[in-house]
């Protein structure tokens, strides 16, 4: 009985030394390469990290106010307001609306899903490179120009920043095309965890079409349909990619306005002046804009609030 009992605490010490052991090299990582790094580029956008990632000169937060008083930043904040105002809904109703199309077949839905979800996949700058290069080139010869030909449509340099903006359509359509699919199998996933008999007894009292959806579709589609927005807003406002290899680092022609995002602008100052401090405080910026946007749309939606 003694042994026992004596036992039974080494074999728990080497539990917890076991659980350590396997679990430090990630924990290690985790603090180094993410919350060291998060510190350290505070440091930098509190200094005047010009050339250099070793903080010296403390300016305070005069980053953030040259940061916030440059046109060329406040126009890239407008420009992914704008972007996010109209990419999410879309999205949104472009992936509900085929998950509810997909959900009520029942021969080879398997196969529709994978062929929405296969886009998902492609990285964002070849999809981005193939939008550019192929479908929306602005040549004569290009895709897009050849479809309104047949319309008697003249050819468009569809990535100038002229009047109207015809580069929205291009940067909708990349975005759609690569992210619906994705949503639409959340959707999917939320259309298939609501139980039949809610419809069939709905059914008995005559509700059909878009009584159903409104009364029981979509309420049951709540916390899918919050978390998907969430999402959504979270990857419009982080846009880079497309922005930067549409228009040659945030720029389209010549004399013409820069086209760029946040991200776009906080690499060309990062990366090309070599500007650490005041990259780094544009980071924070726009992790403060993010977070406040999420906890907005979180109080509205009520995200995480228990029901009941």
């Amino acid at each position: 009985m003694v042994a026992a009992t004596g036992a039974r605490p080494r074999a728990g010490r080497s539990a917890r030394f076991a659980f350590a052991l396997l679990t430090a090299p990630m924990l290690i990582g985790l603090g180094v390469f993410k919350y060291v790094a998060i510190g350290w580029s505070f440091l930098l956008s509190l200094s005047d990290a010009r050339g250099t990632i070793t903080p010296s000169h403390w300016v305070g937060l005069d980053n953030y106010r040259v940061l916030l008083s440059d046109r060329a930043f406040r126009d890239s904040l407008l420009q992914i307001l704008l972007f996010t105002a109209f990419i999410v809904p879309v999205t949104f109703a472009a992936a509900l609306g085929l998950a509810l199309l997909v959900h009520r077949i029942r021969r080879g839905r398997a196969a529709l899903r994978t062929t929405f979800l296969v886009p998902a996949a492609v990285s964002y700058v070849a999809a981005s490179l193939l939008w550019k290069m192929s479908l929306f080139s602005g040549l004569p010869a290009g895709i897009a120009n050849t479809v309104t030909g047949w319309f008697g449509m003249d050819p468009v340099p569809w990535l100038q920043t002229t009047s109207p903006p015809l580069y929205w359509i291009v940067l909708v359509s990349l975005r759609l095309w690569l992210q619906v699919g994705f949503y639409m199998v959340l959707f999917l996933a939320g259309l298939q965890g609501i139980p039949e008999e809610l419809y069939e007894a709905a059914a008995l009292d005559g509700a059909t079409g878009l009584r159903l959806l409104r009364g029981i579709t979509l309420p049951m589609l709540r916390n899918t349909s919050v978390a998907v927005l969430m999402l959504l807003l979270i990857s419009a406002f982080q846009a880079f990619d497309e922005f930067y290899n549409l228009f040659n680092s945030g720029l389209s022609g010549t004399g013409s306005a820069p086209v760029q995002t946040p991200l776009v602008y906080l690499y060309n100052t990062a990366m090309g002046s070599q500007d650490y401090g005041l990259g780094s405080a544009g980071a924070f910026v726009l992790t403060a804009l993010i977070v406040g946007v999420t906890l907005i749309q979180g109080r509205f939606t009520g995200f995480g609030r228990k029901e009941g």
